[in-house]
């Protein structure tokens, strides 16, 4: 039976947390259970209700005298820096107080796993997700999580020393979360790519390419394990240029990915056929055609880091192919929910700026796009080479009056506010035009409508089997 994470390094001693949301609660629950006296505080009615259901007693941090303190765990949503310093984050500098997250409570925890660790401004949730299920499929021991949604001190305690086999956490890192976590050294390290995002919590562009670069600190690993591995895309110039930097420090071993092109000593998916170069000999390892869940170019990359990843920690480039053939997919990234009347039904929620919609806008054609919620910087800029695909814009959201004025003279487009209004309109549009593929990727965040992209994405799949439904409800009813 697995143990539950503990931090008896805490015991008696006093312990801030700010944010009691999922990360934040599960962090106060470990802490008062090692025997810490927790100190928890959230802004928000609904933080603070939470708390109390937990029985975790609440003290406003706003007031608090801080001296003594041993640490404070800051939600990762929570600024410290820019664009200004939350007024805890600040009163916790200014007495001296470290401030951290979470993943830095588990790798206190837990120095004995392998840790893996993912980031980048897109594809980082499909990698992680697929990089578990390479290492599930290998029988290995491991929790996946972080950023993914799965709070790290809700996992098992894993990592028992002289353990043959390696339990290993896999762990998706928001650069938010990278800021919080200085212990932290990853076996293995993935950047995918860096585009503009964030750039307000960072100070620009700058700051936020500095956060990314954090997921490569050598922290506190054990200097008896092997070197650890930095892989990095290189189809873009930022991570590029950061490969090269890396590889003139010593004590780490670089490897580039591509999924654009030939990358000697990396591993690449061109044609979109996976290559292991990393010893020089160019090995094929699976056609990314074939695997069903991992559709287009930028998924070619995510296959070629988890592959890297994978076989960093171990696992045998067979096992990694037959894997990645049955990988399921991600909820909420380019996942095909129904085909109706000849119609397909894609929920891409997670696509939450234009760099992440071009991804599911390159695969499909035919579209009938569903966009708009909360813009981002940029709005929708750089998606202009895919408008020949789509057949129809449906605006909804915030974003609608900023969007309309891009969408002029590019596609045709409507107005229509919400998802309930316009999946059926998408629906109707298409069976009239003879099939097609109703694709949901705002390229814009949730927060004007829904709480996060989860719950935009359930709310479209509600919609899209309750159109299923009333279709099957009228052919029961035919005569």
């Amino acid at each position: 039976m697995s143990q539950p994470i503990l931090l008896p390094s805490f015991k008696g001693r006093r312990v801030a947390v700010m944010g009691l949301a999922r990360s934040g609660l599960a962090a106060a629950r470990v802490l008062a259970a090692s025997g810490a006296e927790v100190l928890a505080w959230d802004d928000g009615a609904g933080g603070q209700k939470a708390a109390e259901a937990a029985g975790i007693p609440l003290t406003n941090l706003h007031e608090a005298d801080l001296s003594g303190v041993a640490a404070l765990v800051l939600s990762p949503g929570i600024p410290h820096t820019f664009p200004a310093p939350h007024p805890v984050a600040a009163r916790a500098k200014a007495a001296g107080v470290p401030i951290i997250g979470d993943v830095e409570l588990l790798r206190l925890a837990q120095p004995d796993a392998a840790y893996v660790g993912i980031t980048g401004t897109n594809g980082k949730s499909t990698t992680t997700a697929l990089t578990g299920h390479i290492l599930a499929h290998a029988g290995r021991t491991l929790a996946v999580g972080g950023n993914l949604g799965i709070p790290v001190l809700t996992f098992p305690a894993l990592g028992a020393p002289n353990n043959p086999r390696g339990d290993v956490y896999v762990l998706e890192m928001s650069s938010y979360q990278l800021e919080l976590t200085p212990s932290l050294g990853f076996d293995a390290a993935v950047l995918l790519n860096i585009t503009p995002d964030h750039l307000d919590r960072h100070g620009g562009m700058d700051g936020y390419i500095a956060a990314k670069r954090l997921i490569f600190q050598p922290g506190a690993r054990d200097p008896s394990k092997p070197p650890a591995v930095a892989i990095l895309g290189v189809d873009e110039p930022n991570t590029a240029a950061m490969a090269d930097s890396l590889e003139s420090e010593e004590g780490r071993k670089v490897i580039r990915i591509s999924s654009e092109r030939a990358v000697p000593g990396g591993v690449h998916a061109a044609d979109g056929v996976l290559v292991d170069d990393t010893e020089g000999q160019a090995w094929t390892v699976v056609d990314l055609r074939q695997c069903a869940a991992l559709p287009g170019r930028h998924n070619w990359q995510n296959a070629c880091a988890a592959y890297a990843a994978t076989r960093a920690v171990g696992v045998p480039p067979e096992v990694i192919a037959e894997a990645m053939r049955t990988f399921p997919g991600l909820v909420h990234r380019q996942q095909t929910i129904a085909t109706l009347d000849g119609i397909r039904f894609v929920n891409d929620s997670k696509a939450t700026n234009a760099d992440a919609a071009s991804k599911a806008l390159g695969c499909y054609e035919d579209m009938y796009w569903i966009v708009g919620g909360k813009a981002k910087e940029g709005g929708l800029s750089g998606l202009e080479p895919f408008m020949g695909r789509v057949r129809h814009a449906f605006l909804i959201g915030e974003a609608t009056e900023e969007f309309a004025p891009w969408l002029e003279g590019k596609v045709s487009y409507g107005r229509y506010g919400t998802l309930d209004q316009a999946v059926p309109a998408a629906y109707a549009l298409a069976k009239q035009a003879g099939g097609g593929t109703v694709l949901l990727s705002p390229a814009c965040a949730s927060f004007d409508q829904y709480p996060n992209f989860e719950v935009r994405g359930d709310a479209f799949v509600r919609i899209v089997r309750q159109l299923a439904d009333q279709l099957e409800d009228g052919k029961d009813g035919a005569s």
